[in-house]
C-alpha cells in the first residue's frame, strides 16, 4: 500500500475519500469535529503540493435517495472551519455541470462532493458509478478508514480504477500500521483488555487474539458469562446464556496456547443500573442474587495494573465498567492510567472503540497513549483478521 507521500501532486485533481460521517444536533450543527481534524494533514499535503483536493464522504443513512437532513451542505461551514481553509460544494457527482465546476478550480483549492449514499450504487459498489467518480479526478487518496471494511463504489472498486495512482491517506496509512505494529510486530509481552457488555459481539476478536497476545485481560459484563463458566455466580449481572460454550471454549484455547486470562477477582456491585444505587463490594468473584457486577474492585485493579505495566504491547478495545457513571468509573480509570503509565515507560498502546476513546477524553489521557484508533467497525474487523476490501484494493493497485 503506498502512501500519499509517494504521490506527485502538482497541478492534479485529487479525489480523496474521507469519513465526515460526523455527529449533528436536531439544527444539523456539527457537534464533534474529531474525524475532520484527521483528515487535515492529508489535506495540507495535497494543497501545499499544489494539488487540487476533491473531498467526498456519506453521512448518515439517506437509503440511496436524495434527503437534504443527510447534505453535506450543511457540514461545509465546520469543515473550512477546521480545515482553516475555504471549502466549496461542489453538488452531486452525477450534477450536469459536475466536471465544469472541478475544473474552474485553482491548485490549493478545496471541494466538496455531495453525499454519495444519494445514490443506492454507492453501497453495491457498483462500477459504472465508480467510473463517475473517477473521471473528476486524477489521482485517487483513500483517507477513510472508518469505510475501509465496505466494499463501496467510492472505497474498493474506484481504486482498481486508478493503477498505480491509488494511494493511503495520513489517517488511512496510520490506522492500518498502528495495527500491524499491535498484531504482528508486536514486542511480548502484549496485553489485550477487551472489554464491553456482550461476548457475542467480541467472539471472533476474543478467539483471533489468542493467536497473538500473551495476556488477555476480559472486562465489562462480558466478564460474568465467562466467570460463571468457572462456577460463580453471577447474580443480576449481565449474563449470555447461549455464549457459555464459547466462554469455555476461549478459556479453553487459552490454557492450551499458555496464554494468560485474566478476569475480575472483586466487584462492585449496585442494586440497580443508576448512579444513585446502593452498592455493595464483593471480596470474590461471586455476585449475589438481587445485585448487578458494575465495575471491577480494588484488588482486580491491582491485577490488572500489573499486568499492563509489565507490558511492551497493548491493545485496548471497551471499559472493564459502567464509566458513564462516575460512582463505578474507578476501573476503568485505573485501566486507563496504567496504560498511559506503560506507554510512557516505552510500551507501544492502541486504543480503539467509542467507549475507549470517550473514556480517554474523560479522565484527561487522549494524548498519553500511542495511537487513538477512530476506525470503529472497520478496526474491529481488523482485530477480527478479515480482510478490508478497501485496504486490499489500494494494496493491488
Amino acid at each position: 500500500m503506498k502512501s500519499i507521500d509517494q504521490a506527485s501532486l502538482s497541478g492534479k485533481k485529487v479525489l480523496v475519500r474521507v469519513d465526515y460521517n460526523v455527529p449533528q444536533d436536531e439544527n444539523l450543527q456539527v457537534t464533534s469535529t474529531t474525524r475532520i481534524k484527521r483528515t487535515l494533514e492529508t489535506v495540507n499535503k495535497i494543497t501545499n503540493d499544489g494539488g487540487i483536493t476533491i473531498l467526498m464522504s456519506h453521512l448518515g443513512r439517506p437509503k440511496g435517495e436524495r434527503n437534504d437532513t443527510f447534505s453535506l451542505k450543511h457540514i461545509v461551514s465546520s469543515v473550512s472551519e477546521t480545515l482553516k481553509k475555504p471549502v466549496i460544494f461542489l453538488g452531486d457527482v452525477l450534477d450536469a455541470d459536475i466536471e465544469e465546476k472541478i475544473n474552474n478550480l485553482n491548485p490549493g483549492d478545496i471541494g466538496l462532493l455531495e453525499n454519495l449514499r444519494f445514490h443506492k450504487e454507492e453501497e453495491k459498489g457498483d462500477i459504472e458509478f465508480a467510473k463517475a467518480i473517477a473521471k473528476l479526478g486524477d489521482i485517487y487518496v483513500n483517507d477513510a478508514f472508518g469505510t475501509a471494511h465496505r466494499e463501496h463504489a467510492s472505497t474498493a472498486t474506484i481504486a482498481r480504477l486508478f493503477p498505480e495512482k491509488a494511494y493511503a491517506g495520513y489517517l488511512l496509512y496510520g490506522e492500518v500500521q498502528s495495527l500491524k505494529k499491535v498484531l504482528e510486530e508486536k514486542k511480548s509481552p502484549f496485553t489485550a483488555i477487551i472489554g464491553g457488555s456482550k461476548v457475542s459481539t467480541k467472539i471472533n476478536i476474543l478467539k483471533n487474539l489468542l493467536e497473538k497476545v500473551d495476556n488477555l485481560i476480559i472486562g465489562g459484563g462480558m466478564r460474568y458469562t465467562f466467570l460463571y463458566t468457572m462456577g460463580f455466580t453471577y447474580g443480576d449481572s449481565l449474563f449470555e446464556e447461549e455464549m457459555v460454550s464459547v466462554a469455555k471454549e476461549i478459556l479453553e484455547q487459552a490454557k492450551i496456547k499458555g496464554i494468560n486470562i485474566y478476569l475480575s477477582v472483586d466487584s462492585l456491585c449496585a442494586d440497580k443500573f443508576a448512579e444513585d444505587a446502593n452498592t455493595l463490594y464483593t471480596k470474590d468473584q461471586n455476585i449475589p442474587d438481587g445485585w448487578m457486577g458494575m465495575d471491577i474492585g480494588e484488588k482486580s485493579i491491582e491485577l490488572f495494573k500489573k499486568v499492563i505495566l509489565e507490558s511492551k504491547t497493548i491493545l485496548w478495545n471497551g471499559p472493564v465498567g459502567v464509566f458513564e457513571m462516575d460512582k463505578f468509573a474507578g476501573g476503568t480509570k485505573a485501566v486507563a492510567e496504567a496504560i498511559a503509565e506503560s506507554t510512557k515507560n516505552g510500551a507501544y498502546s492502541l486504543i480503539g472503540g467509542g467507549d475507549s476513546i470517550a473514556a480517554l477524553g474523560k479522565f484527561g489521557l487522549s494524548k498519553e497513549v500511542s495511537y487513538i484508533s477512530t476506525g470503529g467497525g472497520a478496526m474491529l474487523e481488523y482485530l477480527e483478521g478479515i480482510e478490508l476490501p478497501g485496504i486490499k484494493a489500494l494494496e493491488e493497485n
